[in-house]
């Protein structure tokens, strides 16, 4: 090689490292508790399109995704569905100083599949003869599930249906015991019993805010991303306008209209 293709060569790697794109587009491996899943997966090419950054889902209880971090698992975010395990991987220095924010409020729905099943009197119905199966994810692993217990025991029902209660490991396992038949009611995040009216009939009734503690869902950026541009740059989108109304229409409050 000359010196002057050799210098040729230099000019064009250089040229290609300041391209738009070809240094900061990266690749986020994501831990996203499983009432955002939907969500996430309708902001995840809307994020890839603005940035040429990619991301990869990873979907489960929040209590399964916080352990897995403990344990070293490469995630470069967390969205959790509460703010506990946020502050304890804070805590533990498990995240980037400072990257710890509310991207949603959720709210909880007491669903069934049946048009008629829930009807204007939902506690008649949580009561009903014919319900076999109550439907509630773990209340040791999914926030979801200490909202949905909190409620029961809100209506003095938690006892008198505790014989009924079936859980799943994260609320997206309990949609889908009721949605497949084998729970009649569940207590669900209302972004799923909302993604499934747009299939099918069904009957919803939003449990009152006042009937359990707020479930406020904290993003971090965990210590494997902070070096990762396309960690910081996801997190920033989730604060942005156009993510806020995703969020939002999904049935979740954000910090515009909350």
């Amino acid at each position: 090689m000359t010196a002057r293709t050799r210098r040729l060569a230099a000019a064009l790697a250089m040229a290609a490292i300041a391209l738009p794109g070809a240094a900061r587009a990266a690749e986020a491996l994501v831990a996203v508790s499983a009432n955002f899943a939907e969500v996430a997966r309708t902001l995840k090419p809307q994020f890839e399109a603005a940035t040429d950054h990619e991301l990869t889902l990873t979907v489960g209880a929040t209590g399964t995704l916080y352990a897995q971090v403990r344990k070293g698992a490469p995630y470069d975010v967390l969205l959790a569905a509460d703010q506990k395990r946020p502050a304890k991987l804070e805590a533990a220095g498990e995240i980037v100083p400072g990257s710890r924010f509310t991207y949603a409020v959720g709210r909880l729905s007491l669903w069934s599949p049946e048009p008629e099943r829930i009807g204007d009197a939902p506690l008649d119905a949580l009561t009903a003869d014919d319900v076999e199966h109550l439907a509630i994810a773990n209340p040791k692993l999914a926030p979801y599930g200490r909202a949905a217990k909190r409620t029961l025991k809100h209506f003095g029902l938690w006892k008198r249906l505790s014989e009924k209660i079936v859980m799943g490991q994260n609320v997206g396992q309990t949609f889908s015991m009721v949605a497949t038949g084998n729970a009649q009611l569940g207590l669900v995040a209302t972004s799923y019993a909302l993604n499934a009216e747009k299939h099918q009939p069904a009957s919803r009734w939003d449990v009152p805010a006042s009937a359990h503690a707020p479930i406020r869902q904290d993003a971090v950026r965990l210590r494997h991303g902070a070096d990762n541009p396309a960690a910081g740059a996801f997190l920033s989108y989730l604060r942005s306008k156009d993510a806020r109304t995703i969020i939002r229409r999904f049935g979740y409050r954000t910090g515009g209209n909350s």
